[in-house]
C-alpha cells in the first residue's frame, strides 16, 4: 500500500441521537475540518439489531418495502433489504418496540406474526439466502406468530387458534408445522443475533429480556413457564430436534424468534459477524490505514458481540490500527486495549453535560473526530 492515509468509518448508531449512516456523515465532517483532501470511506454497520437493514442499504443494498403486521396486529410498513438473491430482514421493522405506540407495552400479546410476513417478502423478491437479523423486540412469542405467517398452525384443545403472543401459548395443544411454506426449505436462513441466551430458563427470552418490554415479574413466569410448555408441544410435532433448538445458542434472541427461526433451518452466527460479510467489510478494510467505530455507549456489553467489538477484532486481524467514537465511555483503557481499540472518543469529553450531548450528538461528534484527526492523521 502506498503512504496515503485512509481511514474507514465503521460505526453503529448512537441510539436515541445518530443513526449509523449520519456518525458516519459527521465523523467525516471532522476529519476533513483538520486534512481537507483525508480520503474516508464509509461502512456503517449493525450487529443484526434494529438499524441492520439501514446498514445494508447504505452498503449498496436497495431496500424494499412491505405491508406486514406491527406486533399489536396493525398493520405497518416495514422496509427490508435486497442485493441480487441475497436479503436482510430486520425483525426489529415489523415487531419491535419502536412500532408500539409510545408508553405502551403488551408483553403477553405482542407478536412476530409481521416478521414472518416480512420473510414470506424476501421469498417473494427471490430471496436465495437471507440474514435474519433479529433485536430490539416487543415481542416474547417463542416465534409463533412468525411462523404461523409462514403457514404453521397452533391450536387449543378446542381445534382453535392460540391467541397471539406468549401469554396464549399456555393453551397451546398442538402444533402442525406440515403447512409450511416450502421455499424454507431451498433458501440458506442465516440468524444473526447479538445473543446467545436459550429459550427459557434464567438466561431465558423472558428472563432476561422480559423487563425491558414491559412484563411485570408475575409475567416473566407466566411467560418462561409458557415458552417451555410451547417448545415440549414442538418437540411432539417436529421431535427430538426442538427440545435441542429450545437450549441452543441463539434461541432466546428477540422473545425467542431465534428459536423459530432455528426450527425453520436457520444457522446461528454473531450479528456482527454476519453483517460485516454481507457488508463488504473485508474489502474495504484492506485499503484503511486507521479504523473508526463506535456505538452510543461503549461499555461491558460492547465486548460481548456488539458492533464495536466485532469491527475491532477483524481489523487487529488485519493489523489496522482501531479508534472508537462513543456518547459514553465505561471500559477502561485495558479492556479497550484487549478489545483491539487502542483510544475511546467519547462526547462527554468534549461536553460534560449529558443531556447536551444527546440533543447535540451530531456536531460534538464533528468535534470529537477534529481530536482524532490531530491525534492519529494530521
Amino acid at each position: 500500500m502506498d503512504g496515503t492515509r485512509r481511514v474507514l468509518v465503521a460505526a453503529d448508531k448512537f441510539k436515541g441521537s445518530l443513526t449509523a449512516v449520519q456518525v458516519a456523515e459527521r465523523v467525516t465532517a471532522g476529519l476533513r475540518r483538520v486534512v481537507p483532501e483525508l480520503e474516508v470511506a464509509a461502512l456503517p454497520v449493525a450487529d443484526g439489531g434494529d438499524g441492520t437493514v439501514a446498514a445494508a442499504v447504505a452498503a449498496g443494498f436497495e431496500r424494499r418495502m412491505a405491508r406486514v403486521a406491527g406486533p399489536l396486529g396493525r398493520e405497518v410498513t416495514a422496509a427490508f433489504a435486497l442485493r441480487d438473491d441475497t436479503a436482510v430482514v430486520e425483525m426489529a421493522e415489523a415487531s419491535g418496540l419502536q412500532r408500539l405506540p409510545a408508553g405502551v407495552f403488551a408483553p403477553l400479546t405482542a407478536s412476530t406474526y409481521g416478521s414472518g410476513e416480512l420473510l414470506r417478502a424476501a421469498l417473494d423478491a427471490g430471496a436465495r439466502t437471507i440474514v435474519f437479523g433479529v433485536g430490539g423486540s416487543a415481542t416474547t412469542d417463542g416465534g409463533a406468530g412468525m411462523l404461523s405467517a409462514l403457514g404453521a398452525r397452533f391450536l387449543d384443545g378446542d381445534g382453535e387458534p392460540v391467541a397471539p403472543g406468549g401469554g396464549g401459548l399456555a393453551e397451546l395443544a398442538r402444533a402442525d408445522l406440515s403447512g409450511l411454506d416450502p421455499r424454507l426449505a431451498e433458501v440458506e436462513l442465516v440468524l444473526a443475533s447479538d445473543v446467545d441466551n436459550p429459550l427459557t430458563g434464567p438466561k431465558g427470552a423472558s428472563a432476561v429480556y422480559g423487563r425491558q418490554k414491559g412484563a411485570s415479574p408475575d409475567d416473566v413466569v407466566t411467560l418462561d413457564a409458557a415458552l417451555a410448555h410451547y417448545a415440549k408441544v414442538l418437540e411432539a410435532a417436529a421431535g427430538p430436534r426442538a427440545a435441542g433448538f429450545a437450549a441452543a445458542p441463539g434461541a432466546g434472541a428477540a422473545g425467542g424468534i431465534g428459536y423459530g427461526a432455528l426450527l425453520l433451518g436457520a444457522r446461528f452466527r454473531p450479528g456482527i459477524e454476519v453483517m460485516l460479510d454481507v457488508l463488504g467489510f473485508a474489502a474495504a478494510l484492506e485499503r484503511a490505514t486507521l479504523v473508526i467505530t463506535g456505538e452510543g455507549s461503549l461499555d461491558a456489553q460492547t465486548l460481548h458481540g456488539k458492533a464495536p467489538a466485532g469491527v475491532a477484532a477483524a481489523a487487529r486481524a488485519a493489523g489496522k490500527e482501531v479508534v472508537a467514537v462513543c456518547g459514553r465511555l465505561a471500559l477502561s483503557p485495558q479492556a479497550l486495549d484487549a478489545a483491539g481499540i487502542r483510544r475511546a472518543y467519547p462526547l462527554t469529553a468534549v461536553e460534560p453535560d449529558v443531556a447536551r450531548c444527546i440533543a447535540d450528538a451530531g456536531p460534538i461528534l464533528e468535534r470529537v473526530a477534529t481530536r482524532i484527526a490531530h491525534d492519529f492523521l494530521a
